[in-house]
């Protein structure tokens, strides 16, 4: 259920959107910020709060890279890997953090403190390679400057 604060929000947001259908993306935005994470049993709650069908919310929430199908770690580190940042050394940039936090991609340390992921692009192709950590942008990433990045996280 969302919090009697989110479910002010999306009635303040469904003023703003034409349609229900146009109001998933932000509904499921609320969902994440609030749950961590969009389950099954969330995007069945969206479809019931904003009247849609499932399969809508469900191919919405699996469309985008950007809302978080499992849980992640505490700092959720996203990858470029489009075409700039893949030129640039988005593949080693990924080898670098899963060998410096011993996971593989798409895996979350069993500590719970770090995710990493890979995205299809963070629009920061003037800096790439780049790394969203969380809310965060990193471009012109080096391994030195995520070493430095990861000690400051712990």
């Amino acid at each position: 259920m969302f919090s009697e604060e989110n479910l002010k929000k999306l009635e303040e947001l469904k003023k703003r959107y034409p349609t229900n259908n146009a109001l998933t993306l932000p509904a499921l935005w609320l969902a994440q910020e609030q749950f961590g994470w969009i389950s099954e049993d969330v995007m069945r709650y969206i479809a019931n709060l904003i009247n849609v069908p499932f399969n809508h919310v469900y191919s919405v929430a699996s469309f985008y890279t950007m809302y978080n199908k499992k849980p992640v770690g505490k700092y959720h580190i996203q990858v470029c890997t489009n075409i700039s940042c893949q030129l640039m050394g988005s593949e080693n940039i990924i080898q670098h953090l899963c060998k410096k936090l011993n996971i593989t991609l798409g895996n979350t340390t069993p500590d719970g403190k770090f995710t990493i992921s890979e995205v299809e692009c963070l629009g920061a192709c003037g800096g790439a390679p780049a790394m969203q950590i969380n809310d965060d942008y990193y471009e012109k990433l080096t391994p030195e400057k995520i070493d430095n990045i990861l000690l400051q996280l712990k």
